[in-house]
């Protein structure tokens, strides 16, 4: 038996516990799941989905480091884009700096750090700079495309 048949089984057996599980919930309603009488209904599909979000990461894993390793044109690119965005966040860290305002955190009422305010601008500066990037290739790739016709 090959890969691909063991691989659709198991998707239909997952597939199967978790329709089971959803038809189980819908058949209790809300009222008793919200007022905890049959709140343990809503854990084995948590777990289902848990259990189907662990697996497709892992494949994808596998299956791109595997990509990159047998391909190693692929490699190269994956290296210079990997680059190019360690670039991205290493520019907003040195450009964002800390913010003299004092925030209050909701857990337990202390303050973030300066440190901790660095990081939220170095984040926020990172995706005006990706966003003004993919913004920028989808303009060049519409312009390009136009005058190409």
């Amino acid at each position: 038996m090959n890969l691909h048949k063991i691989l659709k089984i198991v998707a239909a057996v997952i597939g199967l516990a978790g329709i089971i599980f959803l038809v189980r919930i819908v058949a209790t309603g809300d009222d008793a799941i919200k007022t905890g009488e049959k709140a343990g209904l809503v854990d084995p599909m948590a777990w289902v989905a848990y259990i189907i979000l662990g697996l497709t990461l892992l494949f994808v894993v596998v299956f791109v480091l595997k990509n990159l390793f047998t391909n190693t044109a692929g490699l190269k690119n994956t290296l210079i884009g990997v680059g190019a965005f360690a670039a991205v966040l290493i520019i907003a860290y040195v450009v964002s700096g800390g913010d003299t305002t004092a925030y209050e955190l909701q857990e337990d009422n202390t303050f973030a750090s300066d440190g901790q305010s660095t990081m939220v601008g170095a984040g926020l500066v990172a995706f005006y700079i990706l966003l003004a990037v993919a913004a920028g290739a989808m303009i060049f790739a519409g312009v390009k495309k136009t005058i190409s016709k």
